[in-house]
This record gives structure tokens, C-alpha cells and sequence, in this order.
């Protein structure tokens, strides 16, 4: 049986984890301007994208990246350009991760999935800033303000040699450090918060009629009163009328024990 897509449990976890994406794309945030420009901040707001696509396959885990995304675009300081690159790369890492796992849900399925993702978005990664972001930049701030926000890393670099240096030794690495730390975190973290929300929204089990009439049973036995069978109107547990029986063994015995003592005084 195919299982339903719109559930209570696939919208709420999708908002969970919308929320936790959203916090750390805007807020969860720092740069490292020894390593990297200042202008390239470590976030990790793919993740939760990547845990929700392991869980609930790779259309939800890429909608996470377009919530996201959306969230952010009313506090846009690029035009809604820097949030439009973020949308293509997060993508670009999570639906090819998310579809291979989906087809080999192994331990060794998962850390092909997340490599072959990581390498998905580095590459998506060099193509859009070097089409897409650096362009914008270099048009709206011009390309002496960009040049010079490299300038402390690469002394020699210029507008000519720009690329040669900011997409290689910038973008390469920096984006290879932070999906490495989404994607060990997500191996060693996907199952237990499965197994969690699949705990969360299990069905609770029905009360069985057997463990319901157990009360009156005993106490017809107990008052000598014959029991009558009566239609049940659920279907009881094994285990609960095993109880059954038993408690009410135990009323039938105490009720002859104390019919035999009061014959015999």
C-alpha cells in the first residue's frame, strides 16, 4: 500500500524542521576570515533539509530547502540573488543524497548518498558564484570592493586572476568543511531521531475488551453469580485474556475456598 504524502506526521515534522533550517540559515551563522573571505559564512542549514529527506524521502527534504528560503527572502540584502544561489545548491545536495538513499537505506548506502551530495553541491557551488553570485556582486558593489575583500588572503590576486583564486581556494574548500560536518552529523544522528518521531506518532494501542471486563467478571464470580457470555464488542488480545482467565481463576477458587469453610464451621 502506497503510503499517503500530506499526513499529520510528514506536515509536522516538514515545520519542525523548517523552523530549525530557517533559525540557523539566519541566525546560526559565523565567518572565518582567517581561512575564508568575510563575505562566506559557516552555516548549517542544510541539515535539517538532508535528516528530512533521509526520513521522509527527497521531495520533502528539498521543500525544506524552499521554505527556507522563502523565510529568508523578506530580510534579503541581495535582492533575493544570494537566496536564489542557496536554493540551487541546497538542492543540488540534498535530492541526489535523498534519492539514493531512498533506493539503498544501508549504512554504506547512506554514506554514498551524502558523499555523492557534497560533491553534487560543490560543484553546483563553483558554477553558481562563478555565473551567478560573483557577477551580482561585482555589478552592484563593483569589482574593486570584491577584489578587495580577498585581498588579506591572496595579495596578488586582481580582477583577471579573481576566479583563479576565490572559486578554487575559497569555494572548494569552504563548502567541502561545512557539508562535511552536516553530513557526519547527519550519519550518526538520521536513525535515532527516526526511530524518535516514529515513536512520537505511533497509534496508541486500543484497550482490549478482555482487560475491560475483567473488573465485572471477578466480582460476579466472587458474589456466586453465574457468568453469561455476552458478544464482545472489539476484538480481544491474546495476552489480555490469558490475564482474564487467570484473575478470574484465581476469584472462582477464593469463592469455593470460602463456601467450603463456611459448610464445614
Amino acid at each position: 500500500m502506497r503510503e499517503k504524502f500530506f499526513t499529520t506526521k510528514n506536515i509536522t515534522v516538514a515545520a519542525v524542521m523548517t523552523a530549525i533550517s530557517f533559525v540557523l540559515y539566519m541566525f546560526v551563522k559565523f565567518p572565518l576570515p582567517m581561512i575564508f573571505p568575510p563575505f562566506l559564512d559557516v552555516q548549517f542549514s542544510e541539515m535539517p533539509a538532508m535528516l528530512t529527506g533521509f526520513m521522509m524521502g527527497p521531495v520533502w527534504g528539498s521543500l525544506i530547502i524552499v521554505f527556507k528560503c522563502l523565510l529568508k527572502l523578506p530580510f534579503t540584502s541581495t535582492a533575493g540573488v544570494g537566496e536564489l544561489g542557496d536554493l540551487l545548491m541546497g538542492i543540488a545536495y540534498v535530492l541526489p543524497a535523498s534519492l539514493i538513499y531512498k533506493r539503498k537505506r544501508t549504512k554504506s548506502g547512506a554514506l554514498i548518498a551524502l558523499a555523492v551530495g557534497t560533491a553534487c553541491q560543490i560543484v553546483i557551488a563553483l558554477v553558481v558564484n562563478g555565473v551567478m553570485l560573483i557577477p551580482f556582486y561585482a555589478k552592484a558593489f563593483g569589482w574593486d570592493a570584491v577584489v578587495g575583500m580577498l585581498t588579506n588572503l591572496f595579495p596578488s590576486i586582481s580582477k583577471d586572476s579573481f576566479y583563479r583564486y576565490y572559486l578554487p581556494l575559497s569555494v572548494l574548500p569552504f563548502n567541502l568543511l561545512r557539508l562535511s560536518i552536516c553530513s557526519i552529523v547527519t550519519f550518526f544522528v538520521y536513525k535515532h531521531l527516526h526511530k524518535l518521531i516514529n515513536k512520537m506518532f505511533a497509534p496508541r494501542a486500543k484497550k482490549t475488551c478482555a482487560t475491560q471486563t475483567v473488573s465485572e467478571e471477578v466480582t460476579a464470580v466472587s458474589s456466586g453469580a453465574s457468568l453469561k457470555n455476552t458478544e464482545l464488542a472489539c476484538e480481544p488480545d491474546l495476552n489480555s485474556e490469558i490475564a482474564a482467565d487467570a484473575l478470574v481463576s484465581d476469584a472462582a477458587s477464593s469463592s469455593v475456598s470460602d463456601s467450603l469453610r463456611k459448610e464445614n464451621s
